[in-house]
């Protein structure tokens, strides 16, 4: 019995030897601790080893977008830092010898409101009254038409919606000697809404933009369910009461981006307010602007950065202001 354990224990002795040994040996060898780390690890955990991709691999399918994204993202930012740097650029000029942000100083912005030659401050205000009636006749005229079309039949109809669309097919700018003698005529009749007035001015911009924006907003009435019109008759609701109350709550997001369009559209206009608004006091920013770069010898990029910079916030306000109406899907569940 003794032999037969001392068999016994010689082979066991034996077997623990050869374990360690293969043990330091696998430790001694190189990427023994990585090829462990990887794949037993991963074998206890239950998981897949994660192997690397190739790079060419990756490019193909996913990289490539990474890349085109950050050429965009370049392309659109650098205008922005351009006017943003030559705004602060004391010298006048659109670019220093330091490249962008070379010289900062806000004298430009204060040169804005101090000039009595170039009123900006009448400027900007004169743009935000006339941005903002221009895109609130637009919505409130083109949304009773756009209705009209969409939820009555009546003679003409057709006849109507294709003029709307084929007027569409020539610009403004090819009846601006027209509007302007119109604008002669009418001044002598009327002083008030003919030539250099803003209010004839903001009746030019309403007659271009109400047939564009009437045909856009007739499509989106097209896609509330006439259901709802029914479900209210049947409750004795008569079409204004349909439109005002329930159809316009539908409508709401073509109503924000009509309005947003309308106000970008009047504001940035240079040509039409530049032939019919003459006193400096009445005009917009957008003809005001253009003065700081007509003269040859008194050119001053700085002032005009500066006040592009300040006109751009008028739009950008407008739409974080109606971001939340800008969505989708309100129709959905209208109707059980």
């Amino acid at each position: 019995m003794s032999g037969t354990n001392d068999t016994e224990k010689k082979s066991t002795l034996q077997e623990f030897g050869e374990s360690v040994g293969r043990a330091e040996a696998l430790m001694a060898a190189p990427g023994a601790i990585d090829g462990f780390d990887s794949h037993e690890s991963a074998g206890v955990r239950g998981e897949a080893p994660l192997p690397r991709r190739p790079f060419k691999k990756y490019f193909r399918e996913t990289g490539w977008r990474h890349l085109v994204g950050i050429v965009v993202a370049i392309f659109a930012i650098f205008p922005l830092l351009y006017v943003l740097s030559a705004s602060l650029n004391p010298g006048g000029t659109l670019l220093t010898a330091n490249g962008l942000f070379g010289n900062v100083s806000l004298e430009s912005y204060f040169d804005l409101f101090q000039s009595e030659t170039h009123p900006y401050g009448a400027w900007f205000v004169n743009t935000l009254i006339i941005g903002l009636i221009t895109a609130a006749g637009t919505v409130i005229l083109g949304a009773l038409a756009a209705y009209s079309f969409s939820r009555m039949r009546f003679t003409g109809r057709r006849f109507g919606l294709t003029t709307l669309l084929v007027v569409q097919m020539f610009p403004q700018m090819l009846a601006m000697v027209a509007i302007f003698l119109l604008m002669v005529q009418i001044g002598d009749i009327f002083p008030a809404i003919g030539l250099n007035t803003q209010i004839g001015l903001i009746m030019v911009y309403l007659g271009g933009a109400l047939g564009v924006n009437t045909y856009l907003m007739y499509g989106f009435f097209n896609t509330i369910p006439a259901s709802i019109d029914e479900a209210a008759k049947i409750d004795g609701a008569g079409h204004a009461r349909i439109f005002f109350t329930i159809i316009l709550r539908l409508v709401a997001p073509i109503l924000a981006v009509v309005g947003l369009l309308s106000f970008i559209g009047t504001s940035s206009e240079f040509v039409l307010a530049s032939i019919i608004l003459v006193d400096p006091e009445k005009q917009t920013l957008a003809v005001g602007l253009y003065k700081f770069i007509s003269d040859e010898f008194s050119k001053n990029w700085s002032l005009f950065a500066a006040g592009a910079v300040l006109a751009a916030i008028l739009p950008v306000a407008l739409f974080l202001a109606l971001q939340r109406y800008i969505v989708g899907g309100l129709t959905a569940g209208s109707v059980k």
